[in-house]
């Protein structure tokens, strides 16, 4: 027995570091592309990978019209959300495809903060448990929670009243809770084509709940994503707290939810311009 499962480590070790390779091949010298290798995720098979933690449903949004301004602000070379003190920690959502409900919580949270100048953590657990047109932790779409949410003027509690246990359980309604956070409305939006309005969404209403195809994000340690990540299918929800247009490549600067660990400190950083990832594709802001 001891001696299969060893084969099969060894096999999923040799696999995975082919993959980085192919993956680092193509990333130039430039100090600037994403670098891939070993972390928390090596030792699964993609396929496994992608069953556990890339569990985002797509949800079709309408195409974003453009509302031409008499006065244009023009937008910043570099801006992250993160400096005005109103993004919550990483947070890490563990074997539960839960990746959604981070998503759109984050979302809330942080127009909640710029609203009240109040950062609070929300409860994600209960969006897991209780929106009911979602899956839990076996998977969900951001616009349907935003959506569950606007319908129900659900309040969000406190994660602290609520907490994370990675499965889904059952609903607990608050009665009288002294806190919580209902949306007063959402937009969702597809920005392919038009990730500079994308920008002026971000500046102008929050931190965008975002939909990626992040399949090889598995092996990402940081640098800027530019290459092996189609805008084929979209399995995993994110937050953009800003972009960066300073240097040579501009990247969206990218939240995610598998701990601090992962990435850049629990971030990612994703090439600007040309949808890559489908970061562009379901894009959502939230109103407080």
């Amino acid at each position: 027995e001891g001696g299969v499962v060893e084969e099969e480590k060894t096999y999923i070790w040799e696999e995975s570091i082919k993959r980085i390779r192919s993956l680092n091949f193509l990333s130039s010298d430039d100090n600037k592309t994403a670098i891939y290798g070993i972390n928390q995720f090596s030792q699964l098979f993609p396929e496994h990978f992608k069953a556990i933690y890339l569990r985002s449903r797509p949800h079709k949004v309408p195409r974003y019209k453009k509302v031409v301004k008499r006065k244009e602000i023009p937008l910043p070379t570099k801006f992250d959300w993160r400096d005005k003190n109103v993004v919550t920690q990483v947070r890490n959502q563990q074997t539960c495809g839960g990746c959604w409900a981070f998503s759109t919580v984050g979302a809330i949270e942080s127009a909640y903060a710029i609203k009240r100048n109040d950062l609070e953590e929300l409860s994600v657990q209960q969006v897991i448990d209780c929106s009911y047109n979602n899956y839990g932790c076996h998977g969900g779409s951001t616009v349907s929670a935003l959506s569950w949410m606007n319908q129900t003027q659900v309040k969000l509690v406190k994660d602290s009243e609520y907490t994370f246990k990675a499965q889904t359980g059952l609903c607990h309604y608050f009665q009288h809770s002294d806190f919580g956070v209902s949306i007063t409305d959402y937009a969702a939006y597809d920005f392919s084509g038009q990730e500079d309005e994308m920008m002026k969404k971000l500046v102008n209403c929050g931190p965008l709940a975002v939909v990626v195809d992040a399949v090889s994000w598995q092996d990402y340690l940081g640098g800027i994503i530019q290459y092996h990540c189609s805008s084929g299918k979209a399995n995993h929800a994110v937050l953009i707290t800003g972009f960066d247009r300073t240097g040579s490549i501009p990247y969206w600067i990218v939240r995610n939810s598998w701990g601090r660990t992962w990435g850049k400190d629990g971030y990612a950083h994703v090439k600007i311009g040309s949808n890559v990832c489908g970061i562009a594709d379901t894009v959502s802001s939230v109103f407080v």
